[in-house]
């Protein structure tokens, strides 16, 4: 079973529509087909659905599962929300709108990894930031259409993930640990 994370109505028929027709017409001359969305498999609509019905009605719920279906798609687990990532995370958020700055290092001087560590969480990874994406599948396309924010986000070897989000500014963190 896969995740299949569909972004807008142009994907949803290139990954649904065109297969199961292009299928139907290429089993009745007796061709055997592969689908793009096979049996069991998950479709994530990439859309932001806040207060819409989800699960998830927090923003940074949705970047988790938003980052765990890019993942999927790549081979890699699942991460696991870890509380003490989740307080760096929103830590940095709050302090980087607070003091109307954009960075990986705090004003303090502290980097990501030092951020994580003060959590109390041994095993820092890495760090994701942005500013001003107004929805969370906007943030993420921006962190895939970026290499060094998808190489943090399709790294196997890390297994946990923490984010934060301060919507004066719309400033987003994603910390990562192994």
């Amino acid at each position: 079973m896969h995740t299949v994370v569909v972004r807008n109505r142009r994907q949803i028929i290139r990954t649904l529509l065109i297969p199961v027709l292009v299928g139907v017409s290429m089993m009745s001359a007796g061709v055997a087909s592969a689908a793009f969305i096979a049996p069991g498999d998950r479709v994530v609509w990439a859309t932001d659905t806040v207060g819409a019905g989800t699960t998830s009605s927090s923003p940074t719920d949705q970047i988790v599962q938003l980052t765990n279906a890019e993942r999927d798609m790549a081979g890699c687990a699942a991460l696991d929300v870890d509380p003490r990532l989740t307080s760096a995370a929103q830590g940095h958020a709050v302090d980087m709108a607070t003091r109307g700055y954009f960075s990986h290092v705090s004003t303090d001087g502290r980097t990501f990894d030092e951020r994580i560590r003060a959590a109390e969480y041994g095993s820092p990874a890495a760090e994701n930031i942005a500013r001003g994406q107004t929805t969370p599948s906007e943030v993420m396309q921006d962190w895939m259409q970026s290499p060094t924010h998808r190489r943090n986000i399709v790294n196997c070897s890390i297994r946990t993930i923490g984010v934060g989000y301060d919507s004066r500014g719309n400033y987003w963190t994603q910390s990562f640990g192994y």
